[in-house]
């Protein structure tokens, strides 16, 4: 069994969108893997209203972001999601879409969150719009789970539910304040929570050599 990472996040946290390029390395090294777990922190009782000064606050954080990481916020993001005026901060819709990836094309998941995270950023699209996310994975290639979501029933929506339940249950486990957040589980049955400052700039290569010495 090799080393297993869980990686805590919500597909509209800008911080989770940072760690993106440290997250793949982390993917692509062979005898690790890295498995997918949102947590609903947007959803639900999370969700919020896009404020100018919420919007204001996002813009400040997006900025240590990219001097942190290299990763784009664009102009047009800004101006649609962040200033638009329409669009709430609620992750559910995202949720949903990332579920109906794992019931239909599991293999596909990081893909897909890389997806809708390149949407809203870079791109500028709502991805609190059922409409807009199974667009966005049917242009990604992930057919079936854009069918899945435009067809969305009780059904999707318990599965995104139990998925969600399972991330919160683990987040107040590990006592995590917010996400991204990393367990480590080794093969021999240990459960170590992992500084996420890791998974920012050159630091993923130290955190790859620790788990093989983990493993």
């Amino acid at each position: 069994m090799n080393p297993e990472i869980i990686y805590l996040f919500d597909p509209l946290c800008g911080w989770c969108y940072g760690a993106g390029p440290g997250l793949a390395r982390l993917a692509a090294e062979p005898g690790i893997t890295v498995t997918l777990q949102p947590v609903g922190l947007f959803a639900g009782a999370g969700a919020r209203p896009m404020d100018p000064a919420f919007a204001s606050y996002i813009v400040k954080a997006d900025e240590r972001i990219t001097a942190m990481t290299g990763q784009p916020f664009s102009d047009v993001y800004r101006q649609n999601v962040l200033f638009g005026g329409t669009q709430r901060i609620d992750s559910g819709p995202a949720n949903l879409a990332l579920t109906a990836v794992r019931l239909t094309e599991p293999d596909e998941l990081h893909k897909a969150l890389k997806a809708l995270q390149a949407a809203r950023y870079v791109d500028g699209k709502d991805i609190t719009s059922p409409a807009a996310l199974a667009e966005i994975l049917n242009d990604a290639g992930l057919q079936a789970a854009s069918e899945r979501l435009a067809a969305a029933d009780a059904a999707l929506e318990a599965a995104m539910q139990e998925w969600i339940n399972d991330g919160m249950d683990l987040m107040q486990a590990m006592r995590a304040q917010g996400v991204p957040a990393l367990q480590l589980r080794t093969a021999s049955g240990g459960r170590y929570t992992i500084d996420t400052q890791a998974l920012f700039g050159p630091q993923v290569e130290a955190l790859i050599e620790a788990i093989g010495k983990a493993a």
